[in-house]
């Protein structure tokens, strides 16, 4: 179903990791631990500055890829996992992009389930990876239904 937009990108988005977000994320995760959020501990940190959350990264903005047509609801967030070179530190520009990686279908007991891999990343301005970010989209069989008409 989707197997026509794997190696498909996005263009790079650049992205700010602002410290009033990073606090505010940190607080609604419940981890309001003072590396992410007590600017004296960030000055002291050996990062000299606070850092974000291993999850922030959720909440920046990755691009479009123009081939991917997902509806705005229905879908299934499965798994979410991350790899990081160095935390991200709060002030700095991320440049991030994401791809689809794979595509593949499983027989459910609701019926065909489509399961769309996408890899995200986050990069310096220079295209260093800082961070790269797998999330799985589960696609319903009520839902691949809609897709096909």
């Amino acid at each position: 179903m989707f197997s026509e937009v794997i190696g498909k990108r996005s263009e790079k988005v650049k992205n700010i990791v602002e410290r009033g977000a990073v606090k505010k994320f940190a607080e609604a995760i419940g981890d309001a631990h003072p590396i992410f959020i007590d600017e004296e501990t960030g000055r002291l940190s050996r990062y000299k500055n606070n850092i974000a959350p291993p999850t922030f990264p959720r909440v920046f903005d990755y691009g479009v890829i123009n081939e991917l047509k997902l509806p705005n609801k229905g879908l299934i967030h499965g798994k979410q996992t991350y790899h990081y070179e160095r935390p991200l530190v709060v002030g700095e520009e991320i440049f991030c992009y994401q791809e689809v990686n794979d595509y593949f279908e499983k027989k459910g007991k609701s019926g065909e389930m489509g399961f769309l891999v996408l890899k995200r990343y986050g990069v310096t301005q220079e295209g260093k990876i800082i961070f790269t970010a797998e999330q799985v989209v589960i696609i319903s069989e009520a839902v691949r239904k809609v897709l096909k008409v």
